[in-house]
């Protein structure tokens, strides 16, 4: 299946005080959906406002990236959290985010976990029921983004919530579906051509090449470009003039 439109999405406000990752003000100008960081991996409070009220001035949707409490390893070291604790820091992430988002005039319209929670909630069923619970716990009923097929997809629809594909453009796949993990070799593609010629082929065609070269179904309703690339800016707006340029509708999927 492919879309008539596609939604591009980055992972914003990956900064703490005085130190910044991405280029947020740049990625807005480019992007429909901002992934914010919502402190335990990344953010703060200043950064976390200043984000909501770029977003909310540029018509860009504000999703709230939640992470394990790791600010140390980025989010990205895999962590064994209890399930209430980590229900409970989903909502506490999404709840400090939404205040932000109100006082731009905005809301959290979606929440994508972030590094190895993602990449548990794929296959961990219970970690990915702690990620629901902790959305339910707000109150809302708010859109998942991630990995096709994953638990925390088949978690969220038992549970109401709407869902939402994602597809990486930069990544490296492996022949079932999944992401090659960062530690291997290959794992993150920098040749921005390959990058923009696999984000033509998720938003046309629905497949992608994997790392040994199969071509694999992806189903994206939405297309990750990582804020923390080198060069970040100018790939979003090659990949971005490329997609319109091949026909394919960039907007926000809420």
């Amino acid at each position: 299946m492919t879309w008539a439109s596609i939604d591009l999405n980055a992972d914003l406000g990956e900064g703490f005080g005085r130190w910044r990752l991405t280029d947020d003000e740049q990625l807005l100008s480019v992007v429909t959906s901002a992934n914010v960081a919502c402190g335990f991996h990344a953010g703060d409070a200043v950064t976390m406002r200043r984000v909501c009220e770029l977003a909310a001035g540029r018509g860009v949707r504000i999703g709230a990236q939640v992470s394990y409490r790791d600010l140390a390893g980025f989010g990205r070291r895999s962590m064994d959290v209890p399930y209430d604790e980590l229900a409970a820091e989903v909502a506490y992430q999404i709840g400090a985010l939404e205040v932000f988002a109100r006082a731009a005039g905005a809301r959290v319209s979606y929440v994508k976990p972030h590094g190895a929670l993602y990449n548990r909630v794929v296959r961990d069923e219970g970690q990915a029921q702690a990620v629901v619970d902790g959305v339910l716990l707000t109150g809302e009923r708010l859109p998942l983004l991630g990995l096709p097929g994953s638990r925390l997809h088949e978690v969220a629809e038992k549970a109401g919530l709407p869902v939402v594909t994602e597809g990486f453009t930069d990544r490296a796949y492996t022949a079932d579906g999944t992401l090659v993990p960062r530690g291997e070799e290959g794992a993150v593609i920098t040749d921005p051509a390959a990058v923009v010629e696999r984000s033509v082929s998720l938003a046309r065609f629905g497949v992608i090449t994997s790392r040994c070269g199969r071509s694999v179904p992806v189903r994206a309703r939405s297309l990750c470009l990582h804020g923390d690339t080198p060069g970040a800016v100018g790939l979003a707006r090659r990949v971005r003039t490329q997609l319109e340029a091949s026909g394919v509708r960039v907007e926000a999927f809420v």
